[in-house]
């Protein structure tokens, strides 16, 4: 009796005794499993899933994923509109933490285990959590790319948090620090400083003013570029770090003064002048700078406050006033409610520690009841027997 033809693939057996499953796929090429089976109701099993995946549409070419690591997150690079700072930093650390483990490997060969062991092992080695963590969202993303390719079926970067970068809080300065710092520094940074404190602003966006930018008459400050220091040196003018970074920030009446008398010192001359320069006029350099800004705080003795920790200085003063989270979310230039609801949060909590030093006060402060002897002696009106 003839043996009845199968509707989907081929099973044959082999001279070891094991069977091996074959089908041909949507592209025409005859299609070997990974693997031979050991019965030919298990190639008969594996066939059936395969011809389930084509029905659903959900097959994958299983040739896709043998790219090495390497050369697809190099062109996943290539291919991205990114800032020349954020291209940079890809690029580092896929030659530094990624290429070093995966380089050789083909995409579909990186597995959940094999991710899990390398971010152990870089941690073990003394990398910095930070860096682990921005090297696992690379990661993550490029195969993330690869899902959507069909050279993967789900992606192998499956650690919860992983690519999340857990900084300690950082410290804010008083508003008598800021002025301190100000004083401190070299008088064409004084105002720089100052701005920095109590606008919120980003070095990059401080130093890509120009003249054009400021009205005084109106007490605002207009944020369209920033300076952006590359790895190598050079400097690139871009757009903020989002379509929100592109805002108008009010000045507090406090500060313009020092800004008027910066303008007529310190800044270029002309509309399209730069507000704030160098002694021997370029545009500040933030090594530089911040060699400056260290021996300020020196000076201020003032201890552990990076010059960025101005800006949260400014934003945390903002959110102390009762602002809004839409309204701090535009004067900060943050496209999502985050970094507003923190900084809400860190003013909600300072106002409980206010309201319990007040509530200690009143407690101290208040007058304790004597209590009133049982046995009344004496009053008005009483007589004797």
């Amino acid at each position: 009796m003839a043996q009845k033809r199968r509707h989907f693939g081929r099973v044959r057996k082999l001279p070891s005794g094991r069977y091996q499953a074959r089908y041909l796929g949507p592209d025409g090429q005859l299609r070997p499993a990974p693997e031979t089976f050991r019965t030919k109701r298990d190639a008969d099993d594996w066939l059936a899933d395969k011809q389930t995946e084509l029905r659903r549409g959900d097959w994958h070419d299983p040739d896709a994923g043998k790219v090495p690591f390497g050369e697809y997150a190099a062109a996943w690079i290539k291919e991205r509109e990114l800032t020349a700072t954020t291209r940079q930093l890809y690029g580092s650390l896929l030659r530094h933490h990624l290429e070093p483990a995966f380089g050789v490997v083909n995409v579909a060969e990186i597995s959940p285990p094999v991710v899990r062991r390398w971010r152990a092992d870089k941690l073990a080695s003394g990398t910095g959590p930070t860096t682990v963590a921005k090297a696992y969202a690379l990661l993550r993303a490029v195969m993330g790319t690869a899902v959507a390719d069909q050279m993967i079926r789900r992606n192998p970067c499956t650690i919860k948090g992983a690519s999340t970068v857990h900084t300690p809080e950082r410290p804010t300065a008083t508003v008598q620090e800021v002025y301190d710092l100000a004083d401190a520094m070299q008088p064409r940074y004084r105002t720089l400083v100052l701005m920095a404190g109590f606008l919120g602003l980003r070095w990059g966006e401080l130093i890509g003013l120009h003249r054009r930018d400021i009205d005084l008459d109106h007490g605002a400050v207009r944020v369209r570029r920033a300076v952006a220091e590359l790895f190598n040196g050079q400097r690139e003018i871009k757009a903020p770090k989002s379509a929100a970074g592109k805002r108008t920030v009010s000045i507090p009446a406090a500060i313009i003064p020092d800004i008027r008398d910066h303008l007529e010192r310190y800044a270029e001359h002309g509309a399209d002048g730069r507000v704030f320069l160098g002694s021997k006029g370029a545009t500040p350099r933030r090594n530089h700078f911040n060699r400056l800004w260290r021996k300020a705080c020196s000076d201020a003795g003032i201890k552990g406050l990076h010059f960025h920790d101005l800006r949260h200085t400014g934003n945390t003063l903002a959110a102390s006033t009762g602002a809004s989270t839409r309204e701090l979310m535009s004067r900060m230039g943050h496209s999502t409610a985050r970094a507003a609801l923190i900084y809400q949060h860190a003013s909600a909590e300072r106002d409980r520690l206010i309201a319990d030093a007040l509530s200690a006060l009143v407690d101290k402060g208040r007058k304790t009841k004597k209590k009133q002897d049982p046995k009344r002696k004496g009053h008005a009106g009483d007589t004797a027997d």
